[in-house]
């Protein structure tokens, strides 16, 4: 398959204050090159994106290093997890992550901690997960209907999809210095806004000389040297898995859920509505990277009084951790903010969720609208 049309669904690893803002997962600086940067024939920026554009991605399997320094507040991570994200830790601090890709209706990635694993994988029509820790499972069915699209976040060729969905003209794109990613030489490709206002300084994607496949990103807040966003392969094969990889056996004594038409499994085997997916009224202020969304949610929680429906996963936590972010104020109104290195979040307390990937000041604009 084309890399370019491996649509990302990496929001589903952030929590939901912050998935609006967000482009892509995080690996742990330093660690990915070795040695002097590799003697590669040049190439431009025109050429490296007809490599993307062109390049075939049939097979892979890897770890995934990930790194997140968003400069957020813990209870960042606690929101996502409120929501019914257990993966929501991802936001913060550094993760590793096994991955396999075998083609568009079949991918896996296995994330394994101290306190046990989770796994998502896809097998044709077949989607599972699967939390250690509760000995859960959820397993669906996708409709013979359903798009063919990767339904496991996995590599950094995810989060690069994401990213070069922002060229416009309102960004820059130049050629970096070469890489060695994963003992793999690759040629750097750098986006920079040329809107000064936006937080982002620049995205930098690293692409496998031979495979043209991204092997690592990094986002750069403005003002800072080290990526606060970045994922890296640490070790990558660019062979086709077995099918066994794809294949999930239920270990002893798990409890397995079937989600019924109409719902989508969770990351820990937790069960959501179609509808609870959905965003009414929202709309966009701004353009290029300065774009501030807004989104009237019915019911949003700010900590001063209201609160998600007694349906909503864990309503009671969600509104708690809301509540304990900072309050501000101002001609546009109140509300609760959510400020990091390379975005901000304002949730107002008539129920509006207003985010970017700029400074509060801007949200502030956005809200008198």
């Amino acid at each position: 398959m084309s890399v370019m049309k491996n649509r990302a669904v990496l929001r589903w690893l952030v929590p939901v204050t912050a998935g609006v803002a967000v482009i892509g997962g995080g690996a742990a600086v330093g660690t990915f090159a070795a040695g002097a940067d590799p003697a590669l024939p040049p190439r431009s920026a025109a050429q490296l994106l007809e490599d993307l554009r062109t390049s075939r991605l049939d097979g892979l399997s890897g770890t995934v290093v990930q790194r997140a320094d968003l400069g957020l507040p813990p209870i960042a991570a606690l929101a996502g997890q409120a929501a019914g994200n257990d993966l929501a830790g991802l936001v913060s601090g550094t993760h590793t992550l096994r991955v396999w890709y075998g083609g568009e209706d079949r991918q896996r990635l296995a994330l394994v901690d101290t306190l046990g694993e989770q796994d998502i994988l896809r097998n044709g029509r077949d989607v599972w997960t699967w939390n250690s820790r509760a000995n859960t499972a959820t397993h669906r069915v996708l409709p013979a209907d359903a798009p063919d699209r990767t339904v496991v976040p996995a590599t950094p060729a995810d989060a690069a999809d994401r990213a070069l969905e922002a060229i416009d003209p309102t960004t820059a794109v130049t050629v970096g210095r070469t890489a060695t990613v994963a003992g793999r030489s690759a040629y750097e490709l750098v986006l920079t806004p040329r809107d000064k206002a936006s937080l982002v300084h620049q995205v930098r994607i690293a692409l496998d000389a031979k495979e043209h496949v991204p092997l690592r990103l990094q986002v750069l807040a403005d003002g800072q040297d080290e990526p606060a966003f970045q994922v890296a392969f640490t070790q990558v094969d660019f062979r086709t898995p077995s099918a066994d990889q794809f294949r999930f056996n239920p270990p002893p004594g798990v409890k397995v859920t079937e989600a019924t038409e109409g719902e989508r499994p969770g990351p820990a085997g937790k069960r959501f509505d179609r509808k609870d997916a959905e965003k009414p009224d929202v709309r966009t202020v701004g353009t290029g990277w300065t774009t501030v969304v807004v989104a009237k949610i019915d019911g949003a929680a700010t900590g001063d009084g209201a609160k998600p429906g007694a349906d909503a996963p864990d309503a009671e936590m969600l509104s708690k951790v809301l509540g304990d972010l900072p309050k501000v104020s101002g001609d546009w109104g109140s509300g609760r903010l959510l400020n990091g290195k390379l975005f901000s979040v304002l949730l107002t307390d008539d129920g509006r969720v207003i985010a970017g990937l700029v400074t509060p000041e801007r949200l502030y604009e956005a809200a008198k609208g």
